[in-house]
């Protein structure tokens, strides 16, 4: 099959536009959440450990929910799942905002377990949105485009990503942690509403086996581990973002090295992602369709070298650039993983594959966030950086020998 060469191909399709509508507001959502935890729960504790154990309550029931989340998404109806995860996401959003709402004082006094309790029941509503949306957009996006789908995917994600921590950042600084909780609010509301305008698509008739529940939910880890390609791709980000997760660190960055405010925290936290639509804007025209595998591993290992000059940094404005280098590099790698997860799916798999995926990757932002917290607690904030970032290119080392397929592996070809 012939892959299209219109770089906007897959956005003059109605409903993919309004599926990237809805995980925009969702995850600048999320994003702002993210900074006004971090910052809230850092400066009641001062503890960066704190900080990896909110990231740990998130990924655990995202972890244990995400098979069962992949079955409901192949299964059941894909966008009333999404529009119930969502409606979790907007009630643990409201106890968000009654919550943080109070001076640090009592906040200090009733201590930060509510945050994390919280954190939770967002990962439990994520395990649900991350592969019902993955599936959803495939439904809707011919094969030919699966390629640029994924590119303006990412794109949209990064730009979210972009402006949800600086937006943040800027909005705690200026008018504090309610002010920036009724917003996550107001665009968990937006992305209800977008939603609902989008018609329903039936799911994928699955084959009638006598294959038993336990099964099914665990088809998608054997269809993955099955496929070099994709467990190489799947494994070598997962690594990458749970050893080099410098960002979840920032709150403790930016007071104790960069000492800067919460708006600085913000916007260095909003530089790996506009690195990353940058690069993005290049992929969309440039797409990576040959030697697709061997630029994964490069830009992988330029993710990690990043990692390592940034723990050296001591500038403001060259962290910064540090970081949007970072985010250049992922913006490769999340375009690839993303081709490869949706043209070797089966469009019958593809929750229960997006599931997986979310395992991999989805959750090695949280765990990496706590694994960032235990390793600072134990060598110091700047060596569990450099640490971070060296063991980033050692998978990159293994993954290269191992995996001699992903290596090899070219979307020109896959796709054929």
């Amino acid at each position: 099959m012939a892959l299209s060469s219109d770089a906007y191909g897959a956005l003059r399709i109605k409903e993919f536009r309004r599926i990237l509508v809805t995980r925009f507001c969702i995850t600048l959502a999320i994003q702002i959440q993210y900074v006004a935890i971090g910052w809230q729960v850092y400066a009641v504790t001062h503890d960066p450990l704190a900080l990896g154990l909110s990231g740990l309550a998130e990924a655990l029931p995202y972890i244990s929910m995400s098979l069962i989340s992949g079955y409901v998404a192949d299964h059941y109806n894909r966008k009333r799942v999404w529009q119930t995860a969502v409606l979790v996401l907007l009630a643990a959003s409201i106890g968000l905002f009654l919550y943080g709402m109070q001076e640090e004082s009592a906040l200090r006094a009733q201590g930060v377990f509510p945050f994390y309790l919280v954190a939770a029941v967002i990962g439990l509503a994520r395990a649900f949105m991350a592969p019902t949306m993955n599936a959803l957009w495939g439904q809707w996006v011919p094969r030919e485009l699966y390629a640029n789908g994924a590119t303006w995917n990412a794109n949209n994600f990064n730009v979210a990503a972009i402006t949800g921590p600086a937006l943040g950042g800027l909005i705690y600084g200026f008018y504090g942690a309610k002010v920036a909780y009724a917003c996550v609010i107001g665009f968990v509301v937006i992305a209800i509403l977008v939603i609902s305008t989008i018609p329903s698509r039936p799911v994928p008739a699955q084959e009638y086996t006598d294959e038993t529940l336990k099964d099914k939910l665990t088809a998608g880890l054997r269809f993955v581990f099955k496929n070099q390609v994709l467990v190489g791709a799947m494994s070598l980000d997962m690594f990458a973002v749970l050893f080099g997760g410098a960002v979840s660190m920032l709150p403790a960055i930016s007071h104790d090295v960069l000492h800067t405010g919460p708006e600085g925290m913000g916007i260095l936290r909003s530089a790996t992602a506009a690195g990353s639509i940058l690069m993005g804007i290049v992929v969309a025209f440039r797409p990576p369709h040959r030697n697709t595998g061997r630029i994964l591993l490069w830009c992988v290992a330029g993710y990690g070298a990043c990692i390592i000059a940034f723990a050296f940094s001591r500038q403001f404005w060259l962290s910064f650039v540090l970081l949007m280098m970072s985010g250049a590099f992922d913006n490769v790698s999340m375009v690839i993983r993303g081709s490869i997860a949706q043209l070797l799916t089966p469009d019958t798999m593809r929750g229960r594959v997006a599931a997986v995926n979310g395992i991999f990757i989805g959750s090695s932002n949280e765990i990496g966030s706590f694994e960032s917290g235990i390793a600072a607690r134990l060598l110091g904030l700047i060596p569990s950086i450099i640490f971070g970032g060296s063991m980033t290119l050692l998978v990159v080392s293994i993954t290269s020998r191992i995996a001699p397929k992903l290596r090899r592996f070219e979307i020109e070809s896959g796709a054929s």
